[in-house]
């Protein structure tokens, strides 16, 4: 069978030739299916297997319209693929994937390759591109990354491409004029749809971009609440596995921008507080308090601006922190990680969000109560000051308040644990020097590594002091927290982040997951909770970027804040801004206008007093009123000059025909002058062959060629080239 007759099969219409708008329309069709695949891969919504197999297929698929090879699946074997597939679907959701909608994207992608194999009626197309649409839908599901708006505009110029030439198909065969082939007309059709798809997609996009930045909105973050409850959002929930932060710390993925007002070189080293931990059974943390401990936190609504002042019960801060604070304000933008937990420095006084309420826990925990809108953007306000050595040296030992002593709770500890708690702070006499000695003791003595355990331990802590004597920030300071309930000094563990990259074009802090961190607090009585890290510092720590990777994170950067987190507030900070810029452009307008206008009074000021002296003198006045005249003259010359030489060239685009007529008018007049008159009964091509043979015959017969088609052929590129040619022909005609 020929490729001619294959391609005919594959449409539908066996008895009909394959026509150049066809084969257009599969290379298309093809296309848009690749454009979205490749979409969906670079979202990460499908994992390596999938893509190098679906790809695989593609890449097939690709090579047969290079080779215009037409060949299809059977549709008894498609037919066969599809039942398998079904049974392999319902093991995908049951035991591989165990959620919904990784099993859905591999069901379309599916689908997807085996009608890129069995396109045979026009519904077969229609579906591949429905298909298709949904593969970029799902990127777009799986990304925030500034990635999907290249992906996506790939995917939107194809699109828009391949619904023409369907289009167009289908209003061939409606009608009876001849298919496009090899004819002119079918070789100039990649020329015109080159332009009008580019057009078209940045039309699409400048309206689509007009109708999101200025269209009511709720204040519902991306995606809303939806979460994929991933290891990010499970590490700050209020039960965490002990090695949870080690899995999360081999991601890159950006977590969170945060820009500090006021540092510009990226001298800060805060820890971001997210969650308190403050029960330990010995393979897990919880929180928040238990039922019996009685109120776990305050509910706080919103003030004047949107504005939640922070508990001072719940700020971590002691009786004696009122003076002496270091005051910082900072802007948050929160990837969507399916959290609902703020990340502050310590210690938050006041936040700023476009949220309904929140919740602050007496641990210092502060959580989103509006279910409706997830985390993205907010504003807060924190004191970074803490008390000095000496102060907290005298702060008493213990737990007077019965409410710390649940941070002396501990689960069945190895023998081993308490004594040396007690050897490695022997030569201590108040509890923050055992602190320190704790903190520096795992420091020096115990190695980072993000490498699990290979198999589950029954008392991972002991494991880690004892056995393995290495892993990450979880084990040291769940080390350091159980150590110091020991001592009898009240702590607990926090997860946030710390470290990250500064952005030096952006003045934003980039925190990544690998920026999961987990460290302790411990109490002391008047002075409130202070931080301790015993993780060793060179895992921890502010790292630089690369001058492409800062242009990038910029872009990124934008992408998120103006994209995928604008909302309702962006809305309305970007309609003042445009409604003030619009208001200084305004007032510099009407100040230009009042300067103009006060030159014109003194411009006219001096000429009534010159017209007042010259009036005494009648011969001055008699030379101002000529000079005056022949200026209008002149001027008035000088514009219907101008209106006469402009009037034919504005009409050869608009009506070619009727300046043609004009440029032979003047033409024949020129030569006239010159003797050589036309005579009325004389054709354009006469009048042509009767000058004498040499340049001026040429130039005037190929001016005569190019008006009649300017004249009888409405071309425009002739009519446009006249006016060059009677320059030529002046030139020769005057020599």
């Amino acid at each position: 069978m020929s490729t001619a007759a294959q391609f005919a099969i594959a449409r539908g219409a066996p008895d009909r030739p394959v026509s150049g708008l066809d084969r257009y329309f599969a290379i298309s069709l093809y296309l848009l299916a690749a454009t979205a695949f490749v979409g969906l891969v670079a979202s990460g919504g499908v994992g390596i297997t999938t893509a190098i197999l679906a790809g695989s297929a593609f890449a097939a698929r690709g090579f047969q319209l290079v080779r215009r090879d037409a060949s299809l699946l059977p549709e008894r074997w498609a037919t066969v693929a599809a039942i398998a597939y079904f049974a392999f679907f319902i093991a995908d959701y049951w035991f591989l994937s165990r959620t919904f909608l990784p099993p859905i994207v591999h069901l379309v992608l599916f689908a997807a390759v085996i009608r890129l194999f069995t396109l045979r009626r026009d519904r077969d197309h229609v579906t591949l591109a429905v298909l298709s649409f949904l593969m970029i839908l799902a990127a777009a599901i799986f990304t925030v990354d500034s990635l999907f708006l290249l992906c996506f505009a790939a995917f939107l110029l194809v699109a828009i491409v391949t619904f023409v030439l369907m289009e167009m198909r289908h209003s061939q065969r409606s009608s009876t004029l001849p298919e496009l082939n090899q004819t002119r007309e079918a070789r100039r059709l990649p020329a015109l749809l080159m332009r009008i798809g580019p057009a078209l997609m940045f039309l699409t996009l400048v309206f689509g971009a007009g109708i999101f930045f200025l269209l009511p909105r709720r204040s519902a973050g991306y995606l809303g609440a939806y979460s994929f409850g991933t290891d990010l959002s499970t590490g700050f929930s209020s039960k965490v596995q002990l090695g949870q932060i080690g899995r999360i710390q081999q991601s890159d993925a950006v977590a969170m921008h945060i820009q500090i007002d006021g540092d510009t070189d990226g001298s800060h080293d805060l820890y971001w507080r997210g969650i308190s931990l403050s029960q330990f059974d010995g393979t897990n943390w919880f929180s928040p308090f238990r039922p019996e401990d009685g109120p776990i936190g305050l509910p706080v609504g919103p003030s004047l601006g949107a504005t939640f002042d922070i508990p001072r019960l719940c700020s971590g801060r002691g009786a004696g922190r009122l003076e002496g604070s270091r005051l910082i304000h900072y802007r948050v933008l929160l990837e969507p990680i399916g959290t609902n937990v703020f990340f502050v420095a310590p210690w938050v006084q006041r936040v700023k969000g476009p949220y309904r309420g929140l919740f602050a826990t007496h641990e210092g925990t502060i959580e989103n109560m509006d279910v409706d809108s997830a985390i993205g953007r907010y504003e807060a306000d924190s004191d970074t000051s803490a008390p000095s050595p000496d102060e907290l040296r005298r702060a008493p030992a213990g737990a007077a308040d019965p409410t710390l002593q649940m941070y002396l709770d501990l689960p069945a500890l190895d023998s081993r644990v308490a004594p040396l708690a007690a050897s490695v702070t022997a030569s201590s006499t108040n509890s923050y020097d055992k602190a320190r000695q704790l903190e520096s003791y795992l420091r020096t003595h115990y190695g980072y590594t993000l490498q699990l355990p290979s198999q589950p331990v029954k008392d991972p802590v002991a494991n880690f002091l004892f056995e393995r004597k290495q892993g990450h920030c979880e084990y040291f300071a769940s080390s350091m927290a159980v150590m110091l309930r020991s001592l009898g000094i009240p702590s607990r563990m926090v997860n946030g982040f710390h470290g990250g990259e500064f952005n030096r074009l952006t003045g934003d802090y980039i925190i990544r997951a690998r920026d999961a961190h987990s460290w302790v607090e411990a109490y002391f009585p008047g002075e409130g909770w202070v931080a301790f890290d015993p993780t060793p510092a060179a895992a921890t720590g502010a790292r630089s970027l690369s001058r492409i990777a800062l242009y990038l994170d910029a872009m990124s950067s934008f992408w998120r804040d103006w994209v995928v987190s604008y909302d309702k507030g962006q809305q309305l900070a970007l309609g003042k801004t445009a409604l003030q810029t619009s208001r200084d452009k305004m007032d510099a307008l009407r100040r230009w206008s009042r300067r103009q206008y006060r030159a014109m009074l003194v411009w006219a000021e001096n000429l009534q007093h010159a017209l007042s002296e010259s009036q005494s003198k009648p011969t001055g006045r008699i030379a101002m009123w000529t000079k005056v005249s022949a200026a209008t003259l002149l001027l008035a010359l000088a514009l219907a000059g101008w209106a006469v030489w402009r009037r034919p060239r504005h009409l050869a685009k608009s009506d070619p025909p009727q300046a043609a007529a004009i440029w032979y008018t003047q033409m024949t007049r020129m030569l006239a002058r010159r003797g050589y008159q036309k005579a009325p009964a004389q054709t354009a091509h006469d009048f042509a062959g009767c000058l004498p043979d040499g340049p001026l015959q040429r130039l005037v017969s190929e001016f005569t060629d190019t008006y009649l088609a300017a004249r009888f052929g409405s071309s425009t590129g002739a009519a446009v080239r006249l006016p060059d040619l009677l320059k030529s022909i002046r030139t020769v005609a005057r020599s």
